[in-house]
């Protein structure tokens, strides 16, 4: 039994002898055309295999700075989007187009007043740094008045019943304080109409929505 896995083991360590001695036959004959090649001829090679290798670094290194270059372009290219739709959210919102949502002032006049006194009351606002003002839900834009008589008075052609609600968006300290100082336009109105009164809330939220007037102009043309 052992001289049998001797042999066995004899015989393997052979074969491996022999494909070792094969494949290294072929390998010398593949090297035969280098091994046949001149000191200068092989310094030559060397050279040029190092300078290749060194353009494909390059070229490596140039792709990379390229596809960063391009991840950022796109980067920005997202964050202008954004922001470009923001801004136009904004700028919708506050012309009037679509409806708008904040922090501002209720302001509840019961009692009747003329359209001079509607008027007086969003100009305070607006001063105040209102950044949308809304009359009995009927957005305020440019174009829509208070018009009629006390007591019988409509805004953008819709009739106002009593009381008259104006909500707006802005800073509610800011809105109050212009509205109900001493000797603004609260005093003013509740002295000139003794049965007129006004009330100022502050909210943290308020709701306006979107004007149904066609805001686009048919003279005008945007100028770029």
């Amino acid at each position: 039994m052992r001289r049998g896995r001797g042999r066995a083991a004899v015989a393997l360590v052979l074969v491996l002898l022999g494909f070792l001695v094969v494949v290294q036959a072929r390998s010398q004959a593949q090297d035969q055309g280098l091994s046949q090649l001149s000191v200068q001829d092989l310094t030559e090679l060397v050279a040029n295999v190092t300078t290749r290798n060194n353009q494909l670094r390059d070229e490596v290194a140039t792709l990379q700075q390229q596809r960063q270059a391009l991840a950022a372009a796109v980067q920005r290219g997202d964050t202008s989007t954004t922001q470009m739709r923001s801004d136009l959210s904004q700028i919708l919102g506050w012309s009037g187009v679509v409806g708008v949502a904040g922090q501002g002032v209720q302001v509840t006049a019961a009692g009747p007043l003329p359209p001079l006194a509607i008027t007086q009351l969003v100009n305070e606002l607006r001063n105040a740094g209102a950044e949308a003002i809304a009359v009995n839900g009927v957005r305020i834009v440019p174009g829509v008045v208070a018009t009629g008589e006390a007591g019988n008075l409509s805004v953008g052609g819709t009739p106002l019943a009593s009381p008259l609600v104006f909500l707006a968006v802005g800073q509610p300290e800011t809105l109050a304080g212009s509205l109900s100082r001493a000797g603004g336009i609260i005093a003013q109105l509740t002295a000139q109409y003794p049965s007129v009164t006004i009330r100022v809330d502050a909210e943290d939220l308020v709701t306006l929505p979107a004007t149904t007037r066609v805001l686009a102009p048919t003279l005008g043309r945007p100028r770029l």
